[in-house]
């Protein structure tokens, strides 16, 4: 076998490889012995069919397949051992007159070369912003309340007002509405549907339009149970009869309520519990604001790092990887949906080869581990043994899907930490409120 490469330019080559008949004719007769001395052929003798009747009957078919074997053996250890960079997989070059009755075959593969460029970290220099979210005091104010709502008694009411929950039954006998059900009023939607509620007292029925009744249509299939599909569409008449209403009294900012919270005496005032507050929303706002800015650096780098790619050989190849081929148009509408993302890899690729930023075996069995703990700490198992941990994390890892999920989760920590490192970035501390609109703006 003989492989010889022309490069097209920088990013396009065409790979030939010969095939001799020497190559293959060992392992094709090895078969067809095999073949004849297992056959059972009627007016014939296990094992002496005439080896000229199995090449007729195989001989083809196994040739294509030993020859299709080496071929793709050949040029898979060719790109390893010349350490070609390819985009996508080889394409056989289309051959109109290509003949398997000869003896020799030449083969021609299109080939797709990764781009050669630097990737400067420098320049991202003051135009990525690194958010520091921090909990203002309106927002601890808000936690503390819904906290004191969610562990407070409730008391009942003979007339509603807003933030109330009220219990009663839905009816529309034509579409065979008649459900009983309970709702907080803070999901009722817009001021004139509250209002037809606020005031109104154990007994009164009220008419009402479904069609935007609540903040989410979804509401209308547990309220009124109905199934999903007919939710999103329905708007007719119901009437609400109301059976109860109750008020959650806040409960009392003690010691029993900092426990039940956080544990014995884990916080014992209510500064204390403010800082608490303010420690778990930090430490949910950091996730937030590290997706952030991994998020602007991956849209920094890919505006400010420019290389050609094969473009034409990658829509060519898009073409024949999916299920069905695609149209050429289909193919360039697919190429520019992808091109952004196909473009980060390479940069990314580039950032964790050069500063060697591999996951390895061990890495990523410290990191599962890490975060089996972290679990089971939510569910109260604080001081787990490292044979559980192992043990659990050898399960987690037999399974490729969840290596591959977090052998992602790991690099991406990885570059995370490397940019945090190597870019100066502009800080700037927010609220929650001002990061959503610094974001969405």
């Amino acid at each position: 076998m003989n492989i010889t490469r022309e490069n097209i330019d920088e990013l396009n080559a065409v790979v030939k490889v010969d095939i001799a008949k020497e190559d293959y004719e060992g392992k094709v007769d090895k078969i067809l012995n095999d073949y004849r001395k297992n056959a059972n052929i009627p007016g014939f003798r296990k094992g002496h069919v005439p080896m000229g009747m199995v090449k007729k009957q195989y001989g083809k078919a196994v040739l294509v397949d030993e020859v299709n074997k080496l071929l793709q053996e050949g040029l898979n250890k060719y790109l390893t051992e010349e350490k070609l960079d390819v985009l996508g997989n080889p394409i056989p070059k289309e051959q109109k007159d290509f003949d398997w009755d000869k003896d020799n075959y030449s083969f021609e593969f299109e080939l797709g070369l990764a781009p050669e460029f630097e990737v400067n970290l420098d320049g991202l220099d003051k135009k990525v912003t690194k958010y520091n979210i921090v909990a203002d005091e309106k927002m601890v104010n808000d936690q503390v309340e819904h906290l004191q709502k969610q562990y407070g008694k409730m008391k009942t009411k003979e007339t509603a007002e807003e933030g109330d929950t009220v219990a009663g039954v839905f009816k529309n006998e034509e579409e065979g509405i008649e459900n009983e059900t309970s709702f907080e009023l803070s999901k009722i939607k817009g001021k004139r549907n509250l209002n037809k509620f606020v005031g109104a007292k154990v007994g009164d029925t009220l008419s009402l339009k479904t069609k935007n009744l609540f903040e989410d249509d979804h509401d209308l299939i547990n309220h009124l149970s109905v199934d999903h599909d007919r939710a999103h569409d329905l708007d007719v008449e119901v009437t609400f009869t109301i059976n109860e209403i109750n008020e959650r009294e806040l409960a009392d900012l003690d010691q029993e309520f900092f426990d039940k919270l956080f544990g014995k005496d884990q916080v014992k005032s209510v500064t204390e519990l403010k800082d608490k507050i303010k420690e778990d929303a930090a430490k949910q706002f950091q996730q937030q604001s590290d997706q952030q800015l991994m998020n602007d650096i991956t849209e920094k780098l890919i505006e400010q790092t420019n290389f050609e790619l094969p473009k034409e050989f990658l829509q060519k190849w898009i073409q024949t990887v999916g299920e069905k081929p695609l149209t050429d148009e289909e193919a360039v509408e697919e190429y520019e949906k992808s091109e952004k993302g196909l473009r980060y890899q390479l940069i990314e690729g580039k950032v964790v080869n050069d500063n060697e930023l591999n996951v390895n075996f061990d890495d990523l069995k410290a990191f599962t581990s890490e975060k089996i703990k972290q679990q089971m700490a939510q569910f109260g198992q604080t001081d787990p043994s490292q044979k559980e941990l192992d043990d659990i994390a050898a399960r987690i890892l037999s399974n490729q899907e969840e290596v591959k999920r977090l052998s992602e989760q790991l690099m991406n920590e990885k570059l995370l930490e490397f940019y945090k490192e190597k870019v100066k970035f502009e800080e700037k501390e927010v609220t929650y409120d001002e990061f959503v609109k610094a974001i969405y703006k």
